[in-house]
């Protein structure tokens, strides 16, 4: 699913740069689909380990292509694999995530019209899953993307929506702070906010990302990022 943080496409200054695009392929077997709430926090996760990989700053063999793509707009897209497709797509450059039931792998950016031919062929729909059960209550010491209640998303947009909210999490933060997320495996939580939370969090000077509303929703804002009290320093708003 293609997702931006972004205002109006035409007023914006970034789409004069060439465009790319974050690929990541969620595993979705017939017999085990991971859990919706995983799979978010799990496409979150891959996001920051790609940016915090050594290839990927510096003289590293990804930087230039994350470079680009952060000139930019933040577009990542979706897809899914099973079997033989998974396989394929795991031969690529790239890196895999785990979490307790979904398994997302992230690709170095490419450009809009050059995906390769491995993950070009890969379904974007068909990513609707499920909670088995209702998630827990999140971890307060650790970030928190709060969702939209407003928005119905398939699961394919929804992690898409995720990994923008991590990488402004990423961006907000100091090297030291980066580095004590990343060894405790970038953990976060992904939650639905209620109603009356979400106007608070999106009034209260978080992080939110904005889509531009090219794919399933109208544009506004999505994700509410607040911070952990542990490993990432950004605003937490007082419990009622």
């Amino acid at each position: 699913m293609t997702s931006d943080d972004t205002v109006p496409y035409d007023e914006d200054p970034r789409d004069r740069a060439p465009q790319f695009v974050l690929p990541l392929v969620v595993r979705i077997e017939k017999a085990a689909p991971p859990a919706r709430t995983d799979a978010l926090e799990t496409a979150a996760r891959a996001v920051l380990f790609l940016l915090s990989d050594e290839r990927a700053a510096g003289d590293g063999e990804w930087a230039r292509a994350v470079a680009d793509w952060e000139d930019g707009r933040i577009r990542k897209v979706v897809r899914r694999a099973r079997g033989a497709e998974w396989r394929k797509a795991s031969a690529l450059p790239g890196m895999a995530v785990t979490g307790a039931t979904a398994e997302v792998r992230v690709f170095p950016p490419v450009p809009l019209d050059g995906w390769p031919k491995e993950l070009v062929k890969l379904q974007v729909s068909g990513t609707d899953l499920d909670d088995p059960e209702p998630p827990a209550a999140p971890d307060l010491t650790r970030p928190v993307l709060w969702i939209n209640p407003g928005l119905e998303m398939s699961a394919g947009k929804a992690m898409a929506q995720a990994g923008h909210g991590a990488q402004l999490a990423w961006w907000a933060l100091d090297d030291a702070a980066r580095d004590a997320w990343r060894e405790d495996g970038f953990a976060l939580s992904v939650r639905t906010a209620d109603p009356e939370r979400w106007a608070e969090l999106t009034a209260s000077g978080l992080p939110v990302v904005r889509d531009a509303g090219f794919t399933e929703i109208a544009p506004g804002p999505t994700v509410a990022v607040e911070g952990g009290e542990r490993y990432c320093p950004l605003p937490r708003l007082r419990l009622p």
